[in-house]
Order: structure tokens, then sequence, then C-alpha cells
């Protein structure tokens, strides 16, 4: 059974950081990309950051560089997503996704809630 368990939202002050976790199970967590995106109120979802099977390539929206950094940790079958110098604009809900061509797969964690506000 895939899984894909998201935490570490909430709510932070501009300026502040938090860290999202997705862990995940079902799957050959090596073999996959990883990344984040998010749903902010009348948006359409974008990317926001991803991250090569190996770690080694990353990628990101312009409007996170500088202040987001994607990771995994292909031990623990989990990615992150450190966010720092958080702004109002990043309100959003968050998701992580695991991507893989071939064989194709295709999963999505459940969404977790981050609120930037003073």
């Amino acid at each position: 059974q895939v899984q894909l368990v998201q935490s570490g939202g909430g709510l932070v002050q501009p300026g502040g950081s938090l860290r999202l976790s997705c862990v995940t199970s079902g799957f050959l967590f090596s073999t996959v990309a990883m990344s984040w995106h998010r749903r902010a109120p009348g948006k359409e979802r974008e990317l926001v950051a991803a991250v090569g099977s190996t770690n080694d390539i990353t990628t990101y929206a312009d409007s996170v560089k500088g202040r987001f950094t994607i990771s995994r940790d292909n031990a623990k079958n989990t990615v992150y997503l450190q966010m720092s110098s958080l702004k109002p604009e990043d309100t959003a809900v968050y998701y992580c996704r695991a991507y893989r061509v071939q064989p194709l797969a295709d999963y999505w964690g459940q969404g977790t809630q981050v609120t930037v506000s003073s």
C-alpha cells in the first residue's frame, strides 16, 4: 500500500521558518523523483521544488529560490522542505509528490497547511 504522510505545517510569522516532512512507504523510494507543490487560495497548484532520485539535481520555483531547500533521505524514505524567510504569499496547502516515468508512478501526499501571518 502506497503512503505519503506529511507533517510539519502550521502557523508561522513572516520571516520565520518551517520544515515539512513527507515519509513514504509502499514503493521503492530511491527510484522516484520527489517534489513539493502548493496551492494557495484561489490559485492553481504550482511546483515549489523538486529533487532527483539520487539527491544530486534540484530545481526551485523562482519565488522560493534562496529561501527553500528540498532534500531527501533515501535511508528513511523521506523528503523534506526547509522553508526560511517565509512570506505571507507562501501561505498555501503544500503537497509532496513521488514521480517516476518508467515504470509509471505518480503518488501524492495528503497535503499540509502552511499559514504565514502575524
